[in-house]
Formats: structure tokens, C-alpha cells, sequence
């Protein structure tokens, strides 16, 4: 069985490549947003011209990011959503929405510091997990059966 892993949210910290580096030997294919912040903003007005008013800066960028994001998620097995502690990540949550209407399997990832914030979030996800290993070892299980040690 091969897993179509999307990890979305937070772009701050290194924990996509922890997952991905912690999976290393399953049979996983991982995608993501562009995680390259100053690209993600500024794509539509590179591409499709400049805008004088932020909010439509803003606007064009963002439709072009859902292209991606939509795609990734519509492909994925499992859905993995990081909300990490410095910013509140309105599109994450947007994501875990969007993954939770489509019926895909959903892992959330996040310190104890936002379970109340997150309690409806937490409650559509099959599984809320603390740590980027914790959702490694949760790939590993699903597709080997194995507990970790």
C-alpha cells in the first residue's frame, strides 16, 4: 500500500522534514504547499501583474496558492495539518476543513497550548498528534501494522 501524504500549515519550523526524514523506507510520497513565504505571497502579482491595493495582492496570491492546495488535498490519503505556535494559521484551519469535507483521513499536529482553540478541528481529525515523530510513527503503523520500539 502505497500513502499520498499532504502536509499542510505552518512553514516556520522544520517539521515537514522531520516527517519526512522519520519516513524514510515507508511507502509514502509527501507534498505540501510552497513553503517559500516571500514566493507564496507575491506569486499572483509576479504572474498575473502588479496590484496597488494589498487586499488584491493579496487576493491574486491566494487563488493561486488554492490551486495547488486544492489539488493536494483532493490527491491526498491522509491529510497532515501543523499549527504551530507563533501564528494563528487561518489557512490551516481552512485546510483541515476542507480535508475533513472531503472525507480524507486527517491528522492534526499541535502543542497542548491550542487544544481548546482547536477542539472542533481536533474533533474531525482521526488522529491529534504533538510531535512530527508521533505522525511518523502513526504512517509506520498504518502501513505496516507495527507499534514503534
Amino acid at each position: 500500500m502505497t500513502l499520498n501524504v499532504y502536509l499542510s500549515g505552518e512553514i516556520h519550523t522544520d517539521w515537514r522534514e522531520q516527517i519526512v526524514t522519520g519516513a524514510e523506507g515507508l511507502d509514502v510520497s509527501f507534498h505540501g504547499p510552497v513553503t517559500d513565504h516571500s514566493a507564496s505571497d507575491d506569486c499572483g502579482v509576479n504572474i498575473l501583474g502588479a496590484e496597488p491595493d494589498k487586499f488584491w495582492h493579496d487576493h491574486k496570491g491566494a487563488q493561486m496558492n488554492a490551486i495547488r492546495t486544492r489539488k493536494g488535498i483532493s490527491d491526498a490519503d491522509v491529510v497532515v495539518v501543523r499549527f504551530g505556535e507563533q501564528y494563528k494559521q487561518w489557512n490551516a484551519a481552512f485546510d483541515a476543513g476542507y480535508a475533513a469535507a472531503l472525507g480524507k483521513s486527517l491528522i492534526v499536529l499541535h502543542g497542548p497550548g491550542h487544544a481548546h482553540a482547536l477542539k472542533e478541528v481536533d474533533a474531525a481529525a482521526l488522529a491529534v498528534a504533538q510531535e512530527p515523530s508521533q505522525v511518523v510513527e502513526i504512517l509506520r503503523y498504518v502501513l505496516t501494522g507495527k507499534l514503534p520500539g
